[in-house]
């Protein structure tokens, strides 16, 4: 394994660990504060319960994404010192309020958990929102320098070297509102989805479980309008990609000569060697649709660049594939949850649509490890996309493939711990409430 490689697999493993407890982090307070307010507005135990337990579980993942996130920080600097060096003074501050939300929302964690009965209802419930807000906004802003990564501004060159920085002009570069938007979303959406396929597969067994009901509920509210806006999120993204990363977009379309009036492609297998797609399902005019509005539209394909600055293709698309493909489905459940309340149907009473969110349960987090997929691997070869090339940025430290199979196994334990602290305090929890 090269050096490269076995940095860029490391990072990779890091960041595809990391981004599900930042995903839960965003989605988890939000449902934990809104069944703190069903209690204080109804009164009903059930409502506490699920507050309480919930609470719980936001701990437990706040505790290991910290430590996920430390060593992220760290790998930075050692994986990565030319990017570091690089682009320290203008991705600083974003990285640098991240820091202040992250304490934030530690301190505020901290005395919700132990301020259930110290504090009022009300102060105890806005400790809550304040866990909520700090940690959406820590998400935004680690989205914001990762965003720059894909649309660098607030900067001139001068000698391969930026200068004139302007730190709130890199934060707000064209690429800020589609990923903060669109990670945002999914997180919500994946972590209310999450606990609505839990809930469903213990409402098929028992559809009188007053905790999963109400957990159910809560979770539908919460991730039906995050599924619905996601799809516009995503048209925003495949805008600002025809723009300004038009060969990301043609790696995930697997689009290779430049043309008008191009077809969107569903699945197929891209052949790099022979410059087409097989397979694919194709939709006349639609991309150019998607990417620009306009049917006629000139949308270019990977040919139009060296082939030494085209992302691995298949990687690429197929993970956009899957991204879609899920979100497509995750949308088509709440569509099908809208229908049953337009209706004044309970959606517990629909086993189909019960099945359908059981196994929708891990969607989510799959589509989300697709996208950071497509996000970074659709950039390469540049870590700063059309400025610094990502073997210009590794480390010269050689031997990186012990580190690499060392720290594999330390989150294979960690995501295993995880996965048993959240099954006994919280889903089994429910089973004996």
């Amino acid at each position: 394994m090269s050096d490269l490689l076995a940095a860029r697999g490391q990072m990779a493993m890091s960041l595809a660990f990391h981004i599900i407890f930042a995903v839960l982090g965003i989605g988890m307070p939000l449902l934990m504060v809104l069944a703190e307010r069903e209690w204080m507005r109804t009164g009903e135990t059930v409502w506490l319960d699920l507050a309480k337990r919930w609470a719980k579980g936001t701990a437990i993942l706040f505790a290991i994404g910290a430590v996920s996130g430390t060593v992220l920080s760290f790998e930075l600097g050692l994986l990565w010192p030319g990017f570091m060096e690089y682009a320290g003074a203008i991705i600083g501050m974003p990285f640098s309020l991240e820091g202040f939300a992250f304490f934030t929302e530690a301190i505020f964690l901290g005395v919700y958990l132990y301020g259930w009965n110290r504090l009022t209802p009300r102060a105890h419930w806005w400790s809550g929102v304040a866990v909520t807000v700090s940690g959406m906004i820590s998400g935004v802003f680690v989205v914001l320098a990762n965003a720059w990564m894909n649309a660098p501004t607030g900067f001139r060159l001068v000698d391969g070297r930026p200068v004139d920085i302007d730190p709130i002009a890199a934060m707000l570069n064209p690429a800020a509102l589609p990923q903060a938007l669109h990670l945002t979303l999914a997180a919500v959406a994946a972590t209310g989805i999450a606990i609505a396929g839990i809930s469903a597969v213990a409402l098929r067994r028992d559809p009188t479980d007053l905790v999963h009901r109400a957990a159910l509920r809560l979770a539908l509210w919460v991730a039906v309008p995050a599924s619905l806006l996601q799809v516009v999120s995503g048209d925003l993204s495949a805008k600002f990609l025809a723009e300004h990363q038009p060969v990301k977009l043609a790696a995930m379309e697997g689009h290779f000569e430049t043309a008008r009036g191009a077809a969107l492609r569903i699945g197929g297998i891209p052949d790099e060697a022979a410059s087409t797609t097989r397979y694919a399902i194709e939709i006349p005019r639609m991309l150019s649709v998607l990417a620009f509005g306009d049917p006629n539209a000139e949308v270019k394909g990977l040919e139009a660049v060296p082939r030494d600055e085209w992302p691995p293709v298949l990687i690429t698309h197929l993970a956009f594939q899957v991204m879609v493909g899920l979100g497509t489905l995750m949308a088509f459940a709440s569509l099908w949850v809208v229908v049953c309340w337009v209706r004044r149907r309970d959606v517990v009473e629909d086993r189909r649509l019960l099945t359908l969110l059981a196994w929708l349960m891990p969607a989510g987090f799959i589509a989300v490890e697709a996208g950071w997929v497509v996000t970074e691997v659709g950039r390469q070869p540049w870590i700063i996309h059309g400025v610094m090339r990502t073997a210009d940025a590794v480390t010269p430290m050689p031997g990186l493939a012990a580190p690499f199979a060392l720290f594999t196994l330390l989150y294979l334990f960690l995501g295993a711990v995880v996965c048993w602290l959240l099954w006994t305090q919280i889903v089994k929890g429910h089973a004996h409430a």
